[in-house]
């Protein structure tokens, strides 16, 4: 959905250009190509209808001033409308009660909501929070397995439940266990089914009323488009939900939903899953989405997630080898890869560079995945510390060597040491200040790009 309403949006900056004011005409040609990207993104059409007519109106006779374009002056105005329709602010978790505060999980099965709860878990523990883990799903197989698990992974504290036990009494032991142990948090994950039906939503009413939860989070799955918010406001009506969480908004759909169920329901979208992994959740700031979904990226996030996964001590270090100009090696190349890892692979960095770096980028790192990155950790790993520190030792015999370890064929090597090359002279230049070359230069400093 991004890259069509990006695309769309561009085709509409050309078309408005050279004129000197929004006038009800261009305006209209324009909006008819925004209306028709979010109808394709599967948006509900009443949320289509109504934002174009805010835009409408909020676009008309707006001068276009400085050096704006009126194609630029229009994107603006979408912005802020954009932002406004996903709820204008960030909506954080409100937990200032007296501990433990429970966060009661709802939503349909297969929306993601146990990986959810793990990562929101995940979430709290980096937030200095003692949060305790407990799955009322006594229904689906595995699922009190899959949670325990979960929790060992992110060594968070586990309520044990058994499928034979009712759901009311799991909970309010859990609530018990929370308060003896002093946890921060009770998140309780709760039954899904396949549709809505009276006894889920009894079961969960029954949850909710015993357990008087600080926040009540409806786990939805943004590739579900308008079918999405309809759930979300089934459940909205039958249940006092604080807030919405998408997951999977990394698949093909691209936020449909993200755009109409704060709309439809009332109620603010307050976490995105971006992936599969536990680390994969991110607070949801309306303003940096909209700015996503115009192509300008969401660099904000980005830092966030760098000081969240870089290794300080390691950045300093890298930093001063760079100052002095030399030192730059082969374990020094490794970490950098390590710590492109931690923060979601090249894809997830990818995603919020604004339009135009990302197409450069895709373009140049197509087959840059995660089983790219092991490789180039692997023909590493196969070296020795003399021959990490002192590449240019890497002759035939020695390549080979490598090459058999790692499982790959000698070309592989190669590539890695010409990268690696690449990446020196990139660093040199940065010594000298010549940023003009360094971006030259940084099309073949990762490893998989060309």
């Amino acid at each position: 959905m991004l890259d069509n309403l990006t695309n769309r949006l561009s085709r509409v900056i050309k078309t408005l250009r050279g004129e000197a004011r929004l006038t009800e005409s261009n305006v209209a040609d324009a909006l008819r190509e925004v209306r028709m990207a979010l109808l394709e993104a599967d948006v509900a059409v009443p949320v289509v209808k109504d934002f174009i007519a805010a835009v409408k109106q909020k676009a008309m006779g707006e001068e276009v001033i400085g050096s704006l374009t009126p194609g630029q002056a229009l994107v603006g105005v979408v912005q802020r409308e954009l932002a406004q329709l996903m709820g204008g602010e960030n909506a954080a978790l409100e937990l200032a009660v007296s501990p433990p505060a429970v966060i009661l999980m709802a939503g349909l099965q297969g929306s993601g909501k146990t990986t959810t709860s793990g990562k929101l878990a995940k979430f709290l523990a980096e937030q200095k929070k003692k949060p305790l883990l407990a799955s009322c799903d006594v229904y689906r197989p595995a699922a009190i397995e899959q949670l325990r698990i979960i929790a060992a992974q992110l060594q968070v504290d586990f309520f044990e439940s058994a499928p034979g036990q009712k759901p009311l009494d799991i909970a309010l032991a859990a609530l018990d266990y929370a308060k003896k142990h002093y946890n921060d948090v009770l998140i309780v994950d709760t039954a899904g089914r396949l549709a809505i039906d009276a006894a889920m939503m009894q079961e969960i009413t029954q949850l909710h009323t015993a357990l008087r939860p600080a926040e009540t989070l409806f786990v939805v799955d943004a590739m579900q488009g308008q079918d999405a918010v309809n759930v979300a406001k089934a459940f909205s009506e039958a249940l006092p939900l604080t807030g919405v969480v998408l997951t999977k908004l990394d698949g093909d759909a691209r936020g449909g939903a993200a755009l109409s169920v704060r709309q439809v329901t009332g109620k603010p979208v307050k976490f995105v899953g971006v992936g599969e992994k536990l680390a994969a959740l991110e607070a949801f700031h309306p303003e940096r989405m909209a700015a996503r979904i115009l192509g300008m990226g969401d660099v904000l996030s980005l830092v966030e997630e760098a000081r969240k996964s870089v290794d300080v001590d390691e950045a300093k270090k890298l930093a001063e080898k760079i100052k002095r100009g030399k030192g730059f090696d082969l374990e020094d190349f490794k970490q950098q890869i390590g710590q492109m890892r931690k923060m979601g692979g090249l894809s997830s960095m990818i995603d919020k560079l604004p339009a135009q770096l990302a197409q450069a980028a895709q373009a140049q790192s197509a087959d840059m995945g995660e089983k790219q990155m092991r490789r180039t950790e692997g023909i590493i790993n196969s070296m020795t510390r003399q021959e990490r520190a002192h590449p240019e030792l890497m002759k035939a015999t020695r390549k080979r060597r490598v090459a058999m370890g790692a499982g790959v064929q000698v070309q592989e090597v190669n590539r890695l040491l010409k990268q690696f090359e690449q990446m020196q002279k990139m660093m040199k230049q940065m010594q000298k200040g010549g940023m003009a070359k360094m971006m030259r230069s940084m099309k073949g400093m990762i490893p998989g790009m060309r």
